[in-house]
């Protein structure tokens, strides 16, 4: 199994190929630096979904690869998603993605094409779910991070089952799905989604939680069989 592991910034890619406890080989390809440990490859691959497409259909053409892995840190949605805790994407959502009109807003696929949702393999978000403890829910794609009350509460009125909100995950899920791979989310919460404090941040517990995370990832992914991928 060879699993590529899409993250925004070096310090996240580190925090993962550390659960591995092996200095990562790395490996150019067009337009990407991989860190491979294991059977993950680790791609630095930028901040929000254009970036993260781009580097990750770049990674791809280097393949072949099995699943694809978007990882990070990023805000939770309280209480159920606490600072320092971890989320598995059931669905990875554009919540951005559409248009303002004078009713409100309205998704992309309310204006007749697009797509705003991609949905992991339910059989491996249980996997994830039991051997990491992370809560499995929706998590939110933005190009704009959320820095008020307001935003935040009218995120989770549209869409109730958020537990977390980053900015990559659809994304790389876009780049996946054109070449028929599935793709899972996975984070580790830094912040609560809400009044932007800078203050109440704690990067390093979510780094180090996704290293933890990862640890335990790692045999998970290795023994997830093909014939699994649509249960």
């Amino acid at each position: 199994m060879r699993v590529l592991v899409v993250t925004a910034v070096p310090a996240e890619r580190d925090a993962v190929t550390r659960a591995s406890g092996e200095v990562p080989e790395v490996r150019r390809a067009p337009g990407a630096e991989l860190h491979r440990t294991g059977p993950l490859d680790v791609l630095a691959g930028g901040v929000g979904p254009a970036a993260s497409a781009a580097a990750t259909a770049f990674a791809l053409a280097s393949g072949p690869y099995d699943l694809v892995v978007s990882a990070g840190i990023g805000g939770g949605f309280a209480p159920a998603a606490p600072v320092g805790s971890l989320v598995v994407a059931r669905g990875i959502v554009a919540a951005d993605l559409g248009a303002e009109t004078p009713e409100g807003f309205v998704p992309v696929t309310g204006l007749g094409f697009g797509r705003v949702l991609h949905v992991p393999p339910r059989s491996l978000v249980r996997e994830v779910a039991a051997a990491t403890g992370a809560a499995a829910g929706t998590v939110l794609t933005v190009s704009t991070v959320t820095g008020s009350a307001e935003r935040a509460a009218a995120l989770t009125a549209a869409h109730p089952g958020a537990l977390a909100e980053a900015m990559e995950g659809f994304g790389v899920a876009e780049a996946a799905t054109a070449l028929g791979l599935p793709v899972l989310e996975i984070r580790a919460v830094s912040n609560p989604v809400g009044p932007r404090d800078r203050d109440a941040w704690r990067i390093g517990d979510a780094l180090a939680a996704l290293t933890g995370a990862f640890g335990k990832l790692i045999p998970v992914l290795e023994g997830w069989t093909h014939h699994d991928r649509n249960d």
